[in-house]
This record gives C-alpha cells, sequence and structure tokens, in this order.
C-alpha cells in the first residue's frame, strides 16, 4: 500500500514535467505549456492534469483551504491560458502546478508538526 510520501513524490514528478521539464535562455517550462500551444484541447488537456493533481491532494489528506487555494491557482491559469499567446506565455510564468504541490506540501508538513505537538502533550498529560 502506498504512503503520503510515495504520493507526494509521483504528484512531484508530475509537476516538475508539467511546469519545469524544460530550459531555455533560463526560462524553465514544461509539457504544460507545449501541450497548452494546441488552441482548446491542449487547454483542455493542461486544466484536466492540474485537476488531477489537486484531486490526489485531497486524496493524500491537504486540508480544505489548501485545497481552496489550489482551485483558485488553477482557476486563474485555466482563464488566463484561454487567451491566445497570452495565456501560454502567461502558463510558462505562473506555474500553477508547481504552486499546488508546494501547497500540498506545506500543508501536510503544517498539519505533521500540529499532530507531532498533540501526542507530545498527550504523552506529558498521560505521565502527570
Amino acid at each position: 500500500m502506498p504512503n503520503k510520501c510515495d504520493g507526494v513524490a509521483k504528484l512531484k514528478k508530475l509537476e516538475q514535467r508539467l511546469d519545469r521539464r524544460f530550459s531555455l535562455f533560463g526560462v524553465q517550462f514544461g509539457t504544460d505549456a507545449i501541450v497548452g500551444l494546441v488552441p482548446v484541447l491542449g487547454d483542455i488537456l493542461t486544466s484536466a492534469t492540474g485537476l488531477y493533481i489537486i484531486h490526489q491532494s485531497s486524496r493524500l489528506g491537504a486540508s480544505k483551504l489548501a485545497i481552496t487555494r489550489m482551485l483558485i491557482n488553477w482557476g486563474i491559469d485555466f482563464a488566463v491560458g484561454l487567451i491566445p499567446v497570452v495565456g501560454d506565455i502567461f502558463d510558462i510564468a505562473f506555474k500553477s502546478n508547481t504552486k499546488n504541490v508546494k501547497l500540498l506540501i506545506a500543508d501536510l508538513e503544517a498539519r505533521a508538526v500540529e499532530l507531532r505537538e498533540v501526542n507530545r502533550e498527550q504523552r506529558l498529560a498521560a505521565a502527570a
């Protein structure tokens, strides 16, 4: 049975392929930007992969606040991405998939710290 670390690692690899796989003149971009060049179909495919990352983040236990922030990032990327040329340039700069994976990691780390603190307090209370 895969654990959260495996799930996060898979999303991180996917995010790197989508947003940061290639570099040209110091500008990183990924398959998301390339596929997004195809009108309409490219936007649908790249939006679907963004939603997949959000769905998997939810399955991994991301908080509702983190999921909401991810959906906002995704929505901005989708809306601006529909504008020809401008949307493609914006996608390279905005990197919503990277932002969303970072949100997931930060959320899971914060919740792990909170859980460790609760466990420590319970152990101290039980020992008293």
